[in-house]
């Protein structure tokens, strides 16, 4: 079954191709060329030929239109934003579910929409995937997708995946990769379910896709305090077993095959108490958006950052962090201290929505810092706050507290940084520089 169609016209530059056609927002596309058009991945597909025949409707009116432009060039046109696929899925790991009530809607939709996973990395199991879908896939090369394997033993897949009609994702991959289609995995690591054999099995049947397996992730479970299904938790020792067999899968694949391939996320590190391999391991990092490798990435680039050439001595800075990376981020900061005058203090921020035991610095609330900078109320001039905070592009924190709540709160200069070592120094230059 084909998505449901987004193809209204909901902006149109002016002097672009399809405006010079005479399309205007508000018209609906409904083919370029003879090809239906759903949505704006269609439009981006379908619209690179020199000459373009574009029927679209027009308050119920049929009308044609022709565009003469450069190939490749857009023809200018915004579509509505797609209708995202929902997940059918009862995963007995899924953070949705163990999410608390009276947090905003938008954070209890579960996605399962392959052309977000094309879009922006969102992770999909491929669950609901119909043949439509899998031609589109293989037509529009939409390539690499992020697949959620978890495990390629079928019926403990079903089982996790809490989806009797689940289809066999080697059979799914085997397609993909009959089309030309790459993809990066992960495995989200679930003791007594996943972990040991269970593991090796999927590394090496993942493995056996290379190169259309682009990367492998093994992320351990995370669990908040609302869970209502019963799962442990990843231990120390469950991650020190399992690193040892990603890196038994890396000595392989790299002498194999030129490739580590398969990655332990940041936080199995952190739970076995282990150092990081080198910066160099990572390549290119191609899944550091999943939490694999930013620690090691963040220490690398904080060795050669340079320190400001300001005087920032007259200001008071303060910046938080979620608990497991707050030894690493006061190890730069005492770093910083010691090569400048700078008046920089670090908060370790304890999760009370979620629980303690999630401890990244992207799930924490306004509230939860409001609670601990209120504690060191005087003692600073400005908050310097990590983008990975943000959820929404006007500033909105997950439990929809927005940064103009916390300055006005906390009755103090409130700066967004980024989450990286120069992004730390170049909010408390700011105010310099301006």
């Amino acid at each position: 079954m084909p998505p449901r169609s987004t193809s209204k016209v909901v902006d149109v530059i002016d002097g672009c191709p399809a405006e010079k056609a005479g399309i205007k927002s508000g018209d609906r596309i409904i083919s370029v060329n003879g090809h239906t058009i759903h949505d704006e991945l269609d439009l981006f597909f379908y619209t690179h030929d020199e000459f373009l025949s574009i029927k679209i409707d027009r308050d119920g009116r049929r009308i044609s239109k022709g565009i003469h432009k450069d190939e490749y060039e857009p023809i200018g046109l915004t579509l509505e934003p797609l209708k995202i696929k929902k997940c059918g899925n009862n995963c007995v790991f899924c953070f949705v579910s163990q999410l608390p009530r009276g947090l905003r809607r938008s954070l209890y939709v579960k996605d399962e929409d392959y052309r977000f996973s094309f879009l922006y990395g969102n992770y999909v199991t491929l669950s609901n995937l119909s043949e439509h879908d899998r031609k589109r896939i293989a037509e529009q090369r939409l390539s690499p997708l992020y697949i959620s394997v978890h495990t390629t033993n079928p019926d403990l897949r079903r089982k996790m995946l809490g989806n009797r009609n689940s289809s066999d994702i080697m059979l799914e991959l085997k397609e993909l990769k009959s089309s030309g289609i790459r993809f990066h995995t992960q495995i989200v690591l679930c003791p007594g379910y996943n972990d040991r054999d269970e593991l090796k099995r999927t590394i090496n049947d993942l493995a056996g896709f290379y190169p259309y397996t682009m990367s492998i992730a093994v992320v351990p479970v995370g669990l908040t305090a609302h869970r209502r299904k019963k799962l442990d938790p990843v231990t120390g020792d469950d991650a020190k077993i399992a690193l040892l067999q990603i890196e038994s899968s890396q000595e392989k694949y790299i002498k194999k095959l030129g490739d580590p391939l398969v990655y332990g996320a940041d936080e199995l590190f952190i739970k076995a108490g282990v150092e990081f391999p080198d910066h160099s391991l990572y390549g290119d990092f191609p899944q550091i958006e999943n939490g694999v490798g930013m620690i090691p990435d963040f220490i690398h680039r904080s060795k050669y950052i340079r320190l400001s050439s300001y005087d920032l001595s007259n200001k008071r800075f303060v910046t938080i962090t979620g608990t497991s990376f707050f030894p690493y981020l006061e190890r730069f900061i005492g770093m910083i201290r010691k090569r400048s005058k700078v008046r920089l203090e670090l908060v370790p921020v304890t999760n009370a929505l979620f629980g303690e035991s999630v401890t990244v610095t992207g799930l924490l609330t306004g509230r939860d810092i409001i609670r601990e900078l209120s504690k060191l109320s005087g003692s600073y001039d400005i908050v310097l706050l990590p983008d990975v905070l943000l959820r929404e592009s006007d500033n909105i924190l997950l439990d929809d507290l927005s940064i103009e709540d916390i300055r006005s709160t906390l009755n103090t200069e409130v700066r967004i940084i980024r989450s990286d070592p120069k992004g730390l120094i170049n909010g408390m230059e700011e105010s310099y520089e301006h």
